[in-house]
């Protein structure tokens, strides 16, 4: 099987606003849609693309692709070229590759104004892949496991801050003293969201219109802090789904002057915002390959002894920044440890769900994940876990923090850095190429970090020092 083969089924909920190529022709004869934002993925999870003229994509784009420079997998949050990347550097001049809309993901944008968007996957000039490309990650791992005969399922639990600063005041106060939009715990608690439904509201229906079911939105355990949850689809599905909302929310939060953040800790009085993930398997006979009736099947044990084989090894992915690390903390809600447990939040895997529904949801990546990165690492690992048989070991029963026993996940990105960069299991399940890409990344990452003063250090040392 090819890559970017196997078939992607979706998941359940409607699919309004997507649009076919005959839908976005009606629309932009009917003066509704006139602009196609047409994106792709970065390393950070960000969109990054065009906005093309409708008439010009329809004519030109369809069933070809544009071009945009290859620096673009190459960058640091600040938009900075970043020596040490194999795909684009100054010696081969930071030419262009490829980028191809994926015309399944074509939908309306309904809190942009007579705009739809498609996502993009990163191709080089002979048609290949850009296999560094976060997006062609996860599809490696997803096409795995096809030929292992199962369809990889999803879903990602996103939080995140709301504060009464817009964007642009936030900006000006150095993004401190921060005012959120709730100033108390609002945990499930109907009124405090009442108050925010003005923001709420229009996320819960403006991803519902753009073809992304939602299950519910609520409070979440912290000042400000809001959870939406989306409906459950195959692997891939889910990462768009997860891209286009991230980056929804933060739109709709500028058009209504406020700001939101999905950093995985904001302050260090904060509590932490997750992304817990959800996945399972299922076989080739339509059913999940976790459970034979309500009994747990040797591919569900397996699957999750992978997991915890390999995700201290795999960090990088699932916690991809140094801020990633502040949130990991004793009774914060974010696991310390790989330990795992049937209903039980102090784990860093927590199985949930009965019959067909049971699943493995491992709370260990922040808000900051990027999702198709990984989705894609806890795929891996799980597979590999199948096929070799790997055992989870004992559950974990009672208060995981204090469990002595249990094996710490890595604390710092400087430690997750040095476990990837040792792990012949990254190299093997990615391919050199990808483990090559991502060390760079993560060693950027912590020097850039490394050569910073902090306020911290200011406040310590300019006068007491």
């Amino acid at each position: 099987m090819t890559p970017d083969q196997a078939k992607r089924p979706g998941g359940p909920g409607g699919d309004a606003g997507m649009l076919s190529v005959s839908d976005l022709q009606s629309a932009a004869d009917d003066g509704a849609i006139d602009t196609v934002v047409t994106a792709f993925t970065d390393m950070q999870g960000r969109l990054f693309g065009k906005r093309i003229q409708v008439e010009y994509f329809l004519e030109d784009v369809v069933g070809h692709e544009i071009e945009g420079c290859n620096y673009l997998l190459a960058l640091d949050m600040e938009m900075d070229p970043v020596p040490g990347y194999e795909m684009a550097n100054w010696e081969g001049g930071y030419g262009d590759f490829a980028i191809v809309p994926d015309m399944a993901t074509l939908r309306r944008i309904p809190w942009l104004d007579r705009t739809a968007l498609v996502l993009c996957d990163v191709a080089n000039h002979d048609g290949s892949p850009v296999v560094a490309s976060p997006r062609q990650v996860l599809i490696a791992q997803y096409e795995r496991a096809a030929q292992m005969g199962y369809t990889p399922m999803a879903a990602t639990e996103l939080e995140f801050y709301l504060y009464k600063e817009s964007y642009a005041e936030a900006w000006e106060k150095g993004f401190s003293d921060l005012t959120p939009t709730i100033p108390y715990i609002l945990d499930y608690h109907v009124l405090a969201t009442t108050m925010d439904e003005a923001y709420l509201g229009p996320i819960r229906r403006g991803m519902h219109e753009a073809g992304i079911p939602v299950e519910f939105s609520k409070g979440e355990a912290w000042y400000g802090q809001h959870e939406v949850n989306m409906r459950y689809a195959d692997a891939v599905t889910a990462a768009d789904r997860h891209t286009i909302y991230k980056n929804g929310v933060k739109e709709i939060a500028f058009l209504n002057e406020i700001s939101a953040t999905f950093m995985a800790k904001p302050s260090e009085k904060d509590i932490g915002s997750s992304c817990h993930v959800h996945i399972s398997l299922v076989g080739e006979d339509g059913n999940s390959a976790f459970v034979d009736g309500e009994e747990e099947t040797d591919v569900f044990r397996n699957f999750l002894g992978g997991q915890r084989d390999h995700i201290r090894e795999l960090a990088l992915f699932v916690a991809p920044s140094v801020n990633s690390y502040k949130r990991y903390a004793a009774e914060s809600w974010a696991p310390t440890s790989v330990s795992w447990g049937r209903d039980n939040r102090t784990c860093g895997f927590r199985i949930v769900g009965h019959g067909p529904s049971r699943r493995v949801e491992c709370r260990i990546p922040g808000a900051d994940v990027n999702p198709y990165l990984g989705v894609a690492a806890l795929l891996a690992a799980g597979l590999d876990g199948i096929e070799k048989g790997t055992d989870p070991g004992p559950e974990l029963k009672g208060n995981a923090y204090e469990a002595g026993e249990a094996e710490a996940f890595p604390s710092t990105l400087r430690e997750a850095v040095d476990l990837w960069e040792a792990s012949e299991f990254a190299k093997s399940a990615f391919g050199e190429p990808v483990w090559r890409h991502y060390l760079n990344y993560g060693r950027t990452e912590q020097r850039l970090f490394d050569e910073v003063v902090t306020d911290y250090e200011r406040r310590r040392m300019f006068e007491r020092g």
